[in-house]
């Protein structure tokens, strides 16, 4: 059963009483700030949702985006979408109401659905990774390796870890006494904060966050490299210029999108929580919540042929009038 109390004296002796609260810190008490804040993160969360919900219904709706690596990136589209949900509509509701208050229960459900993203994504970037190295190191064999079902076995593997690791690092995490403070020094329900408010015996809970982070990063990870290592020598091995060019584009994205969030959610996770710092980890807590959801899919549209000229097929298609929106080259055709 889940302990959530409040201890009378610092010896735990006495009446403890039930709370039902958390308390979360959030970014700032500073009332300047927090105005300027709700604008950015409103503003960046509209992005992330309208940006990651276009890229997904354009995959959908065009036969031509029907591959492996689109399907792929499909589901890391609706991923950012509910990653970043999980955290940023509760923070926007702290800094314009003032309230920063989460019931037990809410707390539980916040940090369990993180905890099943945030996996997930790890091992569906590493499954993007594997596509992208049977696209440039097998060509011609690529859509008999990369068949629907490999597809979905990748998908289901890495919702399957993130789903596993949620039940280990929840379950460890919120059976635990909170006895001291309800005060959480972040501006979501996250697994480090927590264990430092805990009266108990928090050294099982530490091991399994640093055994499951070093597994979900070191296999995730070597996949990836191993994966664009082969693609690189592959790319070496290509004569022509404009030829490496053309392959390497189609892998600078996704190797982008690995960077930024492979580098600052090990920066967060991969060492004990009484390092922790409030400043400066919720910080950087926000560019793999906020920004990093938000850049993904300018990042994969911007530098993608097929996604632009499917968005301007679309335009086009949706509206006459939006035809004077569309580039003179991509002008619709006189009736």
């Amino acid at each position: 059963m889940f302990l959530l109390q409040t201890c009378s004296d610092p010896m735990g002796t006495g009446n403890a009483s039930t709370s039902n609260d958390f308390f979360l810190v959030g970014l700032t008490d500073d009332p300047q700030l927090q105005p300027i804040l709700s604008v950015f993160f409103l503003f960046a969360y509209a992005l992330t949702v309208l940006g990651n919900l276009g890229l997904l219904a354009l995959i959908v709706i065009s036969h031509r985006l029907h591959t492996p690596m689109y399907f792929f990136l499909s589901n890391l589209s609706f991923l950012d979408v509910c990653y970043s949900s999980v955290t940023v509509p509760k923070m926007l509701m702290g800094l314009f109401s003032g309230s920063q208050t989460i019931s037990f229960f809410g707390c539980v459900a916040q940090a369990s659905c993180f905890v099943i993203f945030a996996v997930t994504e790890f091992f569906l970037l590493a499954s993007m990774a594997y596509d992208r190295y049977v696209a440039v190191c097998n060509p011609l064999l690529y859509h008999s390796i990369m068949c629907p079902r490999l597809c979905l076995q990748l998908v289901a593997a890495s919702y399957a870890v993130g789903l596993m690791n949620m039940v280990l690092l929840a379950s460890s995490t919120f059976h635990l006494t909170f006895c001291h403070s309800h005060v959480i020094t972040h501006y979501f329900c996250d697994i480090p904060p927590l264990l430092k408010l805990s009266c108990s015996n928090t050294w099982v809970p530490q091991i399994l966050l640093l055994a499951c982070g070093s597994f979900n990063v070191s296999v995730s990870l070597t996949i990836v490299l191993v994966s664009y290592v082969c693609v690189f020598l592959a790319i070496m091995r290509i004569p022509s210029a404009q030829g490496k060019h053309k392959t390497f584009s189609t892998c600078a994205s996704h190797l982008t999108a690995v960077s930024l969030y492979y580098g600052t959610t090990i920066f967060i996770y991969l060492r004990p929580s009484s390092e922790y710092s409030l400043g400066r980890d919720s910080m950087v807590s926000v560019f793999y919540t906020v920004i990093t959801p938000m850049l993904n899919p300018m990042i994969y549209s911007l530098r993608n042929k097929d996604v632009k000229e499917t968005f301007w097929n679309v335009l086009e298609k949706a509206s006459p009038f939006l035809c004077l929106l569309v580039p003179r080259n991509r002008r619709c055709p006189k009736q």
